[in-house]
């Protein structure tokens, strides 16, 4: 097959505009965006403010921030009695550590929660190693080491936290200390290595009610909280 002279040309110039475009357009910058990624977390800027920060921060999920976004004055919850112990601890702590904000406290404690009650039944000892005290997780394992030996497994699915209110707060030899009261709902069965149910029921939401204390040392540059105590409530 031949080419005429005009296919020739034709051809040429196409490949030149082709050339030219990629120069503008196909080369990087250093300005372009990453891709959008939903199921990353962004790193929250180092600007040294992370000791206030004060939020139960889990691992590899830190909270996203911005420093550009002015943050609102943090407040004592409008439903919290002004002359209460509890108001009073919060006063303690906000004044200990400046910027201490009960909402995003409140938020973080959420996270915990499910992170918590998802690993336990998992038997996810690495991920409790991080958010518990040692007598917490002590007890913790144990119940795994029990279950394991049964040869038991649970099937776990964390549907939501129905509310999350404060109970108690203390400040005891500098170290600050709040209890939070969850109300959730999970699916939780419980089988024999045959998959025989031990307890729970596949397609039934069950009703998990916990009082749980988080604690840290005020003033510290690790802004972790950890679980210290939990009472399950019938």
């Amino acid at each position: 097959m031949s080419l005429d002279i005009y296919t020739i040309v034709f051809f040429a110039i196409a490949v030149m505009i082709f050339v030219r475009l990629y120069g503008v357009l196909g080369q990087k910058t250093g300005s372009e965006q990453p891709p959008f990624r939903p199921t990353e977390k962004t790193e929250t800027p180092d600007d040294g403010s992370a000791g206030n920060d004060n939020v139960v921060q889990l691992p590899r999920n830190p909270e996203a921030a911005s420093r550009d976004v002015p943050r609102p004055t943090p407040e004592i919850p409008a439903d919290t009695p002004p002359e209460s112990s509890l108001s009073a601890a919060l006063r303690a702590i906000m004044a200990a550590e400046r910027g201490f904000d009960v909402g995003r406290f409140l938020d973080g404690a959420k996270g915990a929660y499910e992170m918590i009650v998802t690993a336990y039944a998992n038997g996810d000892r690495r991920t409790l190693k991080n958010l518990l005290s040692r007598e917490v997780l002590d007890s913790f394992s144990a119940g795994i080491d029990e279950r394991e030996k049964r040869g038991e497994k649970v099937e776990f699915t964390f549907v939501g936290i129905d509310k999350a209110d404060l109970a108690e707060a203390a400040v005891k030899a500098g170290k600050a200390e709040i209890t939070v009261r969850f109300a959730a709902k999970v699916i939780q069965v419980t089988r024999k290595a045959d998959g025989t149910v031990v307890e729970g029921d596949p397609a039934r939401l069950t009703d998990l009610v916990d009082v749980w204390t988080f604690a840290r040392d005020l003033g510290a540059s690790d802004p972790n909280w950890r679980l210290i105590d939990t009472r399950a409530v019938d």
